[in-house]
């Protein structure tokens, strides 16, 4: 081979080698993860309500022009188990022939009492609230705790529409005022259904808690969406008789005054209110949050079994959830979990499979968003992520799936924090207040290199901690891809 030649060549790969190390795309989701679309009915409107598994495997979903249709996985086709339901934005599966759906006028139970794959008895199971005709006032759930009890989760009425000349339950003209209003009970409220039938109200505070779940220890979570009162998307622990920040549906409180609830002093209301655990913030984390659910799949979905993950409309993601308990509280952060591009946006209903994978129900019915379903599955590879954020005196601990590269991990340019604070207010969001960069005084890392313990020049309660990691990796160059995380500071440790 001529000598010229010898030197292009080896020139060229020397370049070759050197784009790779330095230009070569970093770890992705796409090498974890499996997206799939599942192939829908000719004609069918797939703007996802509802989804679930049934005993036998078969997955079932609603939609919002209130088809219920059953799929079989191992034929891949599709069968409409009933149909006629009126906004279906909820479902308990009760077992193969039984469910209960969340509709707009009532919480149903629909059988099929011959065991033919369609339903064939539609019973109200309780519609013990109030219906004013305007468009806004959806309605989710229902959930059961461990004794049995249903919840249920109540929107507010927007005065961009009025209301119907025919209303349903007692007409109250207090809450009128203001964006949102709650002029027929119980708008604005958590519902708890008993096992005698009777439905009672749990908690107030709502705008538009677009679903609820409980987590593995049996704790309630609601999510809302960021508008008036809501100077973002929140996620909230809740718990019977406390409010939770969205003054309307007060009116229906038993000890609450004849005034009209949003000319109380602010500093009033926001001495009443119970905050929430997490805060999205909004834009770039999360617009639309949706469905709580917990990862129940004992590792089948990767290292995070017994955490929460809740969806989003706006964003190709679902969020995780790591809370924890500080001054009898619980606060946490929120991380988006990726599954590569070709997740598509709209991810209002979430559930896991039998076989550990998770079912995405998209739907676009006035949000921003997509229709269809999507199928995702882990590969069975670990993927190096944050598993924890753990409040500390001086900062905080970031625990990972794997082993950090030390030199990685000990580089303090790697953790960009700031902090903000969203104000609690009537007016619809809230811009970002204070919004200040908290400089990293040290890191520590752990023996077992999994755990890096970050200090902060200083530590306030009230603000959302956001971090923006940098090239954090493995010793065989396996990225971080998740590089931010949210921490919602609501009380610092004694």
């Amino acid at each position: 081979m001529p000598r010229n030649i010898t030197i292009l060549i080896i020139s060229l790969l020397f370049i070759q080698n050197s784009y790779a190390r330095y230009y070569a795309p970093k770890d992705s989701a796409a090498q974890y993860y499996t997206v799939e679309n599942i192939p829908l009915p000719e004609g069918l409107i797939a703007e996802t309500g509802a989804i679930g598994f049934m005993p036998d495997g078969r997955f079932i979903a609603c939609f919002h022009r209130g088809e219920i249709m059953t799929y079989n996985l191992k034929t891949k086709k599709w069968k409409l188990f009933a149909e006629g339901m009126h906004d279906p934005l909820g479902i308990l599966v009760v077992n193969n022939r039984e469910i209960l759906i969340m509709q707009r006028p009532e919480l149903t139970r629909i059988r099929d009492t011959d065991g033919d794959g369609v339903a064939d008895d539609y019973e109200t199971v309780t519609d013990d609230f109030g219906l004013s005709g305007n468009y806004h006032e959806f309605a989710f759930g229902p959930v059961a705790d461990k004794q049995g009890n249903l919840y249920i989760a109540l929107n507010l009425a927007s005065n961009g529409a009025g209301i119907r000349k025919e209303i349903r339950g007692t007409y109250d003209s207090l809450s009128r005022p203001g964006r949102m209003y709650s002029c027929v009970p119980y708008r604005g409220w958590i519902m708890k259904l008993t096992k005698d039938g009777k439905l009672h109200p749990f908690a107030v505070g709502f705008r538009s808690p677009n679903s609820l779940g409980f987590d593995a220890k049996g704790r309630l979570f609601v999510s809302d969406n960021q508008g008036d009162w809501l100077g973002t998307s929140k996620l909230f622990h809740v718990e019977e008789g406390k409010f939770y920040g969205h003054p309307a549906g007060l009116i229906w409180k038993e000890d609450f005054p004849r005034v009209v609830p949003i000319k109380l002093p602010v500093s009033k209301l926001d001495s009443m209110r119970t905050k929430e655990s997490i805060q999205f913030p909004h834009g770039y984390f999360a617009n639309s949050p949706t469905q709580p659910i917990w990862d129940n799949t004992n590792g089948k979905f990767g290292p995070f079994a017994g955490q929460m993950i809740v969806g989003d409309m706006d964003h190709k993601y679902v969020m995780r959830i790591l809370v924890e308990e500080v001054g009898g509280a619980l606060q946490g952060a929120c991380i988006p979990m990726n599954f590569g591009s070709k997740m598509r946006i709209g991810n209002n209903r979430l559930v896991f499979a039998p076989d550990g994978s998770l079912w995405v129900g998209q739907n676009d019915h006035g949000w921003a968003g997509s229709r269809g379903i999507q199928h995702i599955s882990w590969k069975g590879k670990t993927h190096l992520d944050i598993m924890a954020m753990n409040l500390t005196k001086t900062g905080f601990d970031l625990t990972f799936t794997l082993p950090l590269s030390e030199e990685a991990a000990i580089d303090l340019a790697n953790y960009k924090f700031k902090r903000y604070y969203y104000e609690y207010h009537q007016a619809y969001g809230s811009k970002q207040f204070d919004v200040q960069d908290i400089p990293v005084k040290a890191v520590k890392l752990s023996a077992d290199r999994k755990k890096v313990s970050i200090e902060l020049a200083d530590m306030k309660a009230g603000y959302v901690y956001e971090l923006r990691t940098g090239d954090l990796k493995t010793n065989d160059d396996k990225y971080l891809f998740n590089n931010l995380i949210c921490y919602t500071l609501n009380k610092l440790l004694e």
